[in-house]
């Protein structure tokens, strides 16, 4: 056994994203919130961005790290948010995009302008904060992109979620071929988790019966496989989509 003493004199592990710089969107809360609380544990340097000012602005005073509210669907408001965001931590190495809604409805339920606000927010927003980022994760090495799809993603069975899960196949696609096209430099994946217990995941909280661990996910729970998806322990891993669903999707 080591006691204590001893303990105290052995060196400290550094983070597993020690030096790393990374911008999140969607951190006022969620799954954002839980990504940016373990990101600034393991060592990482943040930019944060949210339409939740307040929210944003928990997250950041608690943490130390860089804020600014955005709408991830407004490219100049996106674009002068990471530029500022860039500026203070001297670059940006990797980006994990969390914002997103879910909308509940029927096809016949679900207007147009309603469908077009859910992939303008889901898929559109995710673009464009990829699209901002990029000239900077260019420059940086063993850059990093992971983009936050849904079990939806995989297996698009639950009804009333037509939209949602069009959005969502639209991030797991659009990962994809930014895998393909910012290869070898820029490694870009999906993480698809199931129901989270988060808002978004209010009254549907009891309809585990097509999940394996029949739970809800915890906000940590997911940030967990987002890091791994950052960090250097991933680094031959690229273009995939991570199921963290409970068992939900079997994939």
């Amino acid at each position: 056994m080591i006691d204590k003493s001893t303990q105290q004199q052995l060196p400290r592990t550094p983070g597993r994203l020690q030096g790393r710089r990374i911008l999140i969107t969607g951190a006022g809360s969620g799954i954002g919130r839980a990504t940016a609380q373990l990101f600034a544990a393991e060592g990482a340097a943040l930019t944060l961005l949210d339409r939740d000012k307040h929210g944003l602005s928990e997250t950041a005073s608690a943490l130390g790290a860089n804020a600014f509210a955005a709408d991830a669907t407004d490219e100049t408001s996106v674009a002068d948010a990471v530029e500022q965001g860039a500026a203070a931590m001297g670059g940006i190495d990797g980006i994990v995009n969390a914002a997103g809604v879910m909308l509940r409805g029927s096809v016949m339920e679900v207007g147009v302008a309603e469908w077009r606000r859910v992939l303008e927010i889901n898929l559109t927003g995710t673009y464009i904060v990829v699209r901002c980022c990029l000239p900077w994760l260019q420059r940086a090495s063993d850059a990093t992109i992971v983009n936050l799809g849904s079990g939806q993603s995989l297996l698009p069975n639950s009804p009333d979620r037509t939209a949602y899960s069009a959005s969502k196949g639209g991030v797991l696609n659009l990962t994809r071929a930014l895998a393909a096209e910012l290869a070898p430099g820029i490694r870009a994946n999906t993480v698809c988790p199931g129901l989270v217990d988060t808002p978004m995941a209010e009254g549907v909280q009891g309809n585990f019966g097509n999940y394996a661990l029949r739970r809800l996910a915890q906000p940590n729970e997911i940030a967990q496989a987002i890091l791994f998806l950052t960090s250097s322990e991933s680094s031959y891993v690229t273009g995939s989509a991570l199921a963290v669903d409970g068992g939900r999707s079997f994939h």
